[in-house]
């Protein structure tokens, strides 16, 4: 079974295409990534705790540096794995990424609302 990659550009609405797409995506995995990373340290100075058991020994051992090289880790595989998918879906690749995170900067962003 092939792939058209051309019927795949025309699924999508208006002139969106996957390149289009997926460039909007890595910035949305730029801005959440930075969200989460202040909303994460900022709940903390509140006396919020971090849910996340990995991120929270990563923060608590290396402090902020740690939790850096952790989302860079995160975008570096995610970067290394894009090349081995067709074109039409690397899409999935800042989406796996963006949507989380966003979420993740929602929940801090609700939970600071809740002690400030």
């Amino acid at each position: 079974m092939g792939f058209d990659e051309g019927y795949a550009s025309r699924r999508l609405p208006g002139e969106l295409t996957p390149q289009t797409l997926e460039r909007a995506l890595w910035i949305l995995v730029g801005l959440s990534l930075v969200g989460d990373v202040v909303t994460t340290f900022v709940g903390l100075q509140l006396g919020l705790a971090e849910s996340n058991p990995i991120a929270r020994n990563v923060i608590y051992s290396y402090g902020l540096a740690g939790m850096l090289v952790m989302k860079g880790a995160a975008v570096g595989v995610g970067l290394a794995c894009r090349p081995l998918l067709p074109q039409v879906y690397r899409v999935i690749v800042p989406a796996g990424l963006a949507i989380p995170w966003t979420v993740a900067v929602g929940i801090n962003l609700y939970m600071i609302s809740r002690v400030v």
